[in-house]
């Protein structure tokens, strides 16, 4: 058995020693949390992280400041606005540590906090959504047998309708009519509905992580618009002098001391959940006819009170082999890669 991604001991002795210094600059408790965007083993945002974090809570205690180190490429708009939630039931001021990106959902948790740590490097995005559920429209060229459906993204159903109204020029209720109609026969109608709730739920939600912090709702209302409407694409990056000039976040620029302590930090996160190393299953088998791996691709961590970390990973772990298999109107076999995941979840190492 090969462990491609176990907790190395001084690895997090390292992070250990990080964390402390990193607290003791901010004069802040400190709860990292970490999705890894490994290509191939992509990790999301969700809500089963709440219990985890509430679990670390408990171990701090309520005290005056909590800061989230956070690193994510986005997951459920919901779950984020559970876990800004949930830490602020533990401290009067919140902030949020951004080492590099902290994109859709990311930047909604970041919505919440009384200050924004960011580095030169860091990232945000616009926080529009987008939807998978059972009525989602499928791929074309699905093979027989399979089951995927495409999610379906607020701004592309937005960016339709208003290709269609705005530059194309239909107009009136006969033409809107027939907009509709075309796009109801490509994605079922219940699937719009949920793409309009989404909509009207990430608003909300957005607007309400604000007022924890600002009471302008001029300059709230403003905010929320640019963030899940008026940006060009979800895949738009907002820089550190961009969130803090032209959308008016609460930037805070670390010190240099302070800033290679968050950047050494996330460095031994990348390498921990091997971010720079698309998963390749050919590799890791090597010579092998089958191998069972081990994958760790998210991380929450915090330092108990004796100054000790306490680390939960989201590990999966999945036997990988290579098969011979046969088409027909082929007269050879050819080889190909089998996997079978045996443990997906979350654990405290």
């Amino acid at each position: 058995m090969i462990m491609a991604g176990e907790v190395n001991d001084m690895s997090k002795e390292h992070r250990q020693n990080l964390m402390k210094a990193i607290e003791e600059s901010t004069a802040s408790r400190l709860i990292c949390y970490v999705t890894g965007d490994r290509r191939g083993m992509e990790t999301k945002i969700a809500g089963d992280i709440i219990p985890l974090i509430y679990d670390h809570l408990r171990d701090i205690g309520r005290v005056p400041k909590i800061s989230i180190f956070i690193y994510t490429v986005g997951g459920d708009s919901l779950a984020g606005w559970g876990i800004v939630s949930l830490v602020r039931e533990f401290c009067d001021s919140l902030s949020v540590i951004i080492p590099f990106r902290a994109l859709s959902c990311g930047t909604l948790i970041s919505l919440g906090a009384d200050e924004v740590i960011m580095l030169q490097g860091g990232q945000l995005s616009p926080v529009d959504p987008s939807l998978s559920s059972p009525y989602n429209p499928s791929p074309p060229g699905q093979a027989p047998g399979q089951v995927m459906l495409l999610p379906v993204s607020v701004e592309d159903v937005l960016g339709y309708l208003k290709l269609a109204t705005e530059e194309a020029g239909i107009k009136g209720d006969e033409g809107r009519s027939k907009i509709m109609a075309v796009l109801s026969e490509k994605v079922h109608p219940m699937a719009l509905g949920a793409v309009y709730r989404s909509r009207q739920q990430i608003r909300l939600l957005a607007d309400k992580l604000l007022s924890m912090h600002e009471g302008d709702s001029t300059k709230r209302a403003k905010l929320v618009d640019a963030l899940t409407k008026e940006l060009p694409s979800h895949q738009y990056l907002i820089g550190r002098k961009e969130a803090k000039n032209e959308f008016g976040l609460k930037i805070s620029e670390p010190s240099p001391d302070v800033d290679k302590l968050i950047w050494e930090l996330y460095k031994d996160y990348a390498e921990q959940l091997q971010l720079n190393e698309p998963y390749s299953a050919e590799a890791i088998l090597g010579t092998n006819a089958a191998m069972t791996a081990t994958f760790d691709r998210a991380i929450v961590e915090s330092l108990k009170p004796d100054g000790v970390t306490r680390t939960h990973v989201f590990r999966t772990e999945k036997e990988i082999r290579r098969v011979q298999s046969t088409q027909p109107g082929i007269p050879f076999p050819f080889v190909g890669i089998q996997e079978r995941i045996i443990r997906d979840n979350w654990m405290e190492v």
